[in-house]
């Protein structure tokens, strides 16, 4: 049996039929069999957007081509030879749910701490949030099964070239527990949180299944160290003995990071983000990018930008097409908002974070402590929720912000909350205020109609302030033997792949022993 690669271009709308038809004519053979490995929108020019398709063929009459996988570039199968190590995980997100259902299968005693809720509650408590303004602690848009990012787009992207093969395993593990097998062969591949929402709940049935013990409603307030070495988790008059803890907590545990911190697990400031979201009207975005209100089988057009105009490096975030903006404070007296879509990304609107590269060091004009990054951002946040003291989104439209001034009325909104009239250019730091608005001219000019929406704030959520130092070698935080820190709490993840990677990687290790 031989095989063959086979690059095709074909118009949007494309059916099963004319794939074949492009097949048969570049190969000529009789009896075949195939499967998409790459596909690709193309659409830099706007009279003419195609789909390029990679296609795999197999067939008795192809001469050669076969292709076996390099096991030494693939993530082991997990296998119960192994040590039946104590392991107690923390936080349910990609990097916590990953590594524990590794660990779990590989056969060591897991047992996953969630402080929030499953995702079937936590739904019901967002809905309170969005409907009613009612905030329920652990159990929000930040905090609860799945992480924050199970309310995204459930975007599969990573820019680090070297977890192809963590990337790999982690999309054929969502495939298995219900992801569209599309997200194997799109070039910008997305879940929704429609499917986030469903996967997480398989994961965790997959997990319990296995022989691990979940429990939600549960928070860590402390960790037993002696002379290094992680002795147990605690979690209110829960004491969990363990022989290895991985931490997977997110970057919006304000709480862990100041545990760790005082007990004397080393952090280290580092360069984030903050800013605000845009929104548009998913039409309009249509024709900017495409020239028309719709292309036939493609769901939204998408857009990413970047600009070097200001002091400060600008560049858009978390894209949402066809999505909405959400209220995403992780504590009852923060006001933040972050992005979210489902797999059709059929809404009216379209949304993402425009922030500017911040150094808060060079910000503040002093060295400054990771307590204290936190708790400048936390000011920050606070200052956004004060100005109504309800989770209604302070928010100008563009063409003010361009001016400095808001005096327009806004428009209409995904954001169920409501929107509150405010100049985000006086609540935000000067420098981010200037930043954003010479990027926003940038790409005004080079999106012409960009202009045309509003922004609402505060965007602040895109990665920690703060970094935990690892060993290079081991992977463990320093000065620990048997202490992971991995995910967006370590501060060396950001987004569903690289945080889901990070926690393979720590099971990986544990396994290594």
């Amino acid at each position: 049996m031989g095989r063959k690669e086979i690059e095709l271009i074909l118009p949007c709308g494309y059916g099963k039929d004319d794939l074949e038809k492009g097949l048969k004519s570049s190969l000529r053979i009789g009896e075949y069999s195939y499967r998409i490995i790459r596909k690709s929108l193309d659409s830099r020019k706007k009279d003419r957007i195609r789909w390029n398709l990679r296609v795999e063929v197999t067939s008795p009459d192809i001469k050669g081509g076969e292709k076996t996988p390099d096991p030494e570039k693939l993530i082991p199968v997990p296998s119960e030879n192994r040590k039946p190590y104590r392991v107690v995980v923390v936080g349910s997100g990609p990097a916590g749910i990953f590594s524990a259902l590794f660990l779990q299968q590989s056969g060591c005693r897991v047992t996953l701490i969630e402080r929030g809720t499953p995702v079937e509650q936590r739904m019901q408590d967002v809905r309170l949030l969005d409907e009613q303004g009612i905030f329920t602690e652990n159990s929000n848009y930040s905090f609860g099964e799945g992480g924050a990012g199970t309310f995204s787009d459930g975007k599969l992207t990573s820019r680090s070239k070297h977890i192809k093969k963590e990337k790999q395993y982690i999309l054929e593990e969502f495939v298995r527990q219900g992801a569209p097998e599309e997200i194997l062969y799109l070039t910008h591949p997305h879940i929704g949180s429609d499917n986030l929402i469903k996967i997480a709940a398989n994961m965790r049935r997959t997990f319990q299944e296995s022989g691990g013990e979940i429990l939600f409603g549960t928070c860590m307030d402390d960790l037993e160290i002696r002379g290094g070495r992680v002795k147990s988790v605690i979690a209110g008059s829960l004491q969990l003995p363990c022989d290895y803890a991985l931490l997977a907590t997110g970057h919006s545990a304000y709480d862990s990071y100041r545990m760790l911190i005082n007990k004397g697990i080393p952090f280290t400031t580092k360069n984030f983000a903050l800013g605000c979201r845009m929104e548009h009207s998913q039409e309009l975005i249509n024709r900017i990018q495409w020239g028309r209100p719709a292309l036939p089988d493609v769901k939204a057009a998408e857009y990413r930008l970047t600009s070097g105009k200001g002091d400060l490096p600008v560049y858009t975030f978390c894209m949402c097409p066809g999505g909405k903006v959400v209220p995403a404070a992780s504590y009852k007296n923060q006001n933040i908002v972050n992005g979210m879509s489902f797999f059709q990304r059929d809404g009216k609107y379209a949304n993402a974070a425009l922030v500017a590269g911040v150094n808060l060091a060079d910000l503040l004009g002093q060295q400054i402590a990771p307590l204290d990054s936190l708790k400048w951002l936390e000011e920050l946040e606070n200052l956004f929720y004060n100005l109504s003291e309800n989770y209604k989104a302070p928010a100008m439209t563009i063409r003010d912000f361009l001016k400095g001034k808001s005096e327009s009325p806004l428009g209409h909104s995904s954001y169920q909350p409501g929107l509150q009239q405010a100049d985000l250019t006086a609540l935000l730091p000067l420098v981010v205020a200037s930043s954003l608005r010479k990027g926003l001219e940038d790409l005004t000019l080079r999106m012409p109609g960009f202009e045309n929406g509003q922004v609402l704030g505060l965007e602040s959520k895109t990665s920690s302030p703060i970094q935990v130092l690892r060993n290079r070698e081991t992977g463990l935080a320093e000065g620990t033997v048997n202490l992971f820190i991995c995910g967006e709490a370590s501060g060396y993840a950001g987004g569903i792949i690289s945080s889901a990677s990070d926690g393979l990687r720590s099971a990986l290790a544990i396994l290594k022993g």
